[in-house]
């Protein structure tokens, strides 16, 4: 049991309604990791931090897509506000967020190959990163063999977790979405 992380679009019900294949979609648990450290909150440079320095690509769109707020989300966050102050906080805070992520597509995908791109030239990406502390263990493996689409029976590397988010994206595109963003849970 743990945390997971997807990549959805505003017209998501659309797009399942498709030739959807959530398997070339899947976003590994390491990359849940991955992007909820992404803050620094561990008190340490984040493997994102370092890898935008090592790459020079802006990381602002992939976070801008977590902080995203469905209407069934913000109706919870309403349901359970204490009075109209918290009510009102709440819609701004959607607002503010959505608008941030609004027809972000383009500007992910972009993002997403320019990872790819930079990322193919760095021979062992692993060894030019410090190992965050959370899960060290795990470092190496999701960080190296970049051409490798799994590092074990069940976990994506990195790279592979990117390529997952590029086939999302190519689909959505595909389907006339123009928002992206990230669901938890």
């Amino acid at each position: 049991m743990g945390l997971d992380i997807l990549i959805w679009a505003t017209n998501h019900a659309e797009l399942e309604a498709g030739e959807y294949d959530a398997n070339s979609f899947d976003l590994s648990r390491q990359f849940c990791n991955f992007m909820c450290r992404a803050d620094g909150s561990l008190g340490e440079e984040s493997e994102a931090n370092q890898i935008s320095r090592l790459t020079g690509v802006d990381f602002s769109p992939l976070y801008e897509m977590q902080h995203y707020i469905q209407p069934e989300d913000l109706a919870s966050m309403l349901e359970y506000a204490e009075d109209e102050e918290e009510k009102q906080e709440a819609i701004e805070q959607a607002e503010e967020a959505n608008a941030a992520a609004a027809d972000n597509l383009d500007r992910v995908t972009a993002t997403i190959v320019t990872l790819l791109t930079k990322l193919a030239a760095i021979e062992d990406l692993s060894s030019e990163m410090a190992p965050a502390s959370f899960k060290r263990a795990f470092h190496r493996e999701y960080f190296s063999h970049f051409a490798l689409a799994k590092w074990n029976e069940y976990d994506n590397t990195f790279a592979q977790d990117l390529r997952n988010c590029k086939n999302f994206l190519d689909y959505a595109k595909s389907q006339g979405s123009t928002t992206v963003f990230f669901v938890f849970g």
